[in-house]
């Protein structure tokens, strides 16, 4: 006969935002043989699922009977083999996070000593086909716009700016699906968490290999942000902090960097998982646009470029504060100003004037010129 305990206990973990929260409820002392006939995810499935392949065989059978349970919302799904209560809460949080498809899933799970039978909470009793039906239909919509795009930096920058189109940033704790990408894709509005999943979303459904990343920021903030696979090559991206709310109007700060520079402002948690390292810069909008200035006369070409091919509003990122500011200060002398619009080869005529929009902190200056 198995002994049983009924002692309860309820534990808040400390996650992002909307996390998890663990309920014992229950312990046991079953056996641990793995069966068989433990069912794994398919190779297309994992493909897009990076993290799952960091667990062992006996996490990804855990992995895999949740994901299918939860497909069907199956309030008590059983498992393959007998788990420990940390082995379980490590999964069960894992595929919370990076199942971005997965709204309706409560952020509250269950869990013993041991577990066999999970118990799965979900955020509203009933019927949510509608609710999917809506998600999947916007997802359709945005992979049936990537069809024609090629190359893996393409397929990003699209569904990046999807986002930041169609969604706007809140932090209202009574918006039931903020931290959600249904909350994201569907009412347009989410906390970092929303966004964050959203992007996962879509990212697995047009092929790309993407994680959720949770942590903090150099404030102590929790915080969401993903990192995305390009070609071989690893990246970090944050779709939140890249929109302004404006738009049509980006921050590229966040958008594939390195760790050399994202980490500054960026810790991330490596309690579930190892982030992935990324080391390459090639993929930074700066550098690939030719608008990144380590001088003055860097930065005087840039504008001087920009300008003969018509481009009258130029933003500058620059390797140091000093370059900053000394082509800050360039930029209020008027003879200097003119000088570079004549030898500029630009149509702007009349009195001509420059406005400046400044990011000191990120070393970004935007300058808007116009004519009159």
């Amino acid at each position: 006969m198995v002994n049983k305990t009924t002692t309860v206990t309820i534990i808040a973990s400390c996650a992002i935002l909307a996390g998890a929260a663990a309920m014992y409820v229950l312990d046991s002392d079953l056996t641990t043989k793995m069966p068989d006939d433990a069912e794994y995810l398919t190779y297309a499935e994992a493909s897009v699922r990076p993290i799952y392949s960091q667990l062992d065989m006996k996490e990804k059978a855990v992995y895999s009977s949740l994901l299918r349970g939860i497909e069907q919302e199956q309030e008590t799904i059983a498992l393959p083999i007998d788990v420990k209560g940390e082995e379980y809460a490590k999964v069960y949080r894992i595929l919370e996070k990076q199942e971005g498809g997965f709204f309706y899933l409560d952020s509250v799970y269950y869990v013993g000593k041991r577990v066999r039978d999970a118990k799965i909470a979900y955020r509203e009793k009933g019927d949510n086909s509608l609710k999917r039906k809506q998600l999947e239909e916007v997802v359709q919509d945005v992979v049936d716009g990537a069809r024609e795009l090629r190359g893996d930096y393409y397929l990003v920058s699209y569904i990046s700016n999807y986002i930041i189109n169609n969604c706007k940033y809140t932090d209202d704790i009574g918006e039931a699906y903020s931290s959600t990408a249904y909350g994201c894709l569907v009412e347009g509005k989410a906390n970092c968490e929303g966004y964050a999943k959203a992007f996962n979303l879509l990212a697995s459904q047009i092929g790309l290999r993407s994680v959720l990343i949770t942590g903090t920021t150099d404030t102590d903030e929790n915080h969401a942000w993903n990192q995305v696979c390009i070609g071989v090559d690893w990246y970090n991206i944050d779709v939140t902090w890249s929109d302004t709310d404006i738009y049509g109007e980006v921050r590229r700060e966040y958008f594939l960097r390195p760790d050399s520079d994202f980490l500054d402002s960026h810790n991330p948690d490596n309690e579930l998982f190892e982030p992935y390292i990324c080391i390459k810069d090639d993929w930074n909008y700066y550098k690939r646009n030719g608008l990144y200035a380590a001088t003055v006369a860097e930065a005087e070409s840039i504008v001087k470029r920009e300008l003969g091919a018509g481009r009258n509003t130029i933003e500058i990122k620059f390797t140091s504060y000093d370059i900053y500011d000394k082509f800050r200060t360039i930029m209020s002398d008027e003879k200097r100003v003119l000088s570079i619009i004549e030898s500029s080869g630009s149509s702007l005529s009349g009195s001509v004037s420059v406005s400046f929009k400044e990011n000191h902190d990120e070393k970004r200056l935007t300058l808007t010129f116009s004519g009159s």
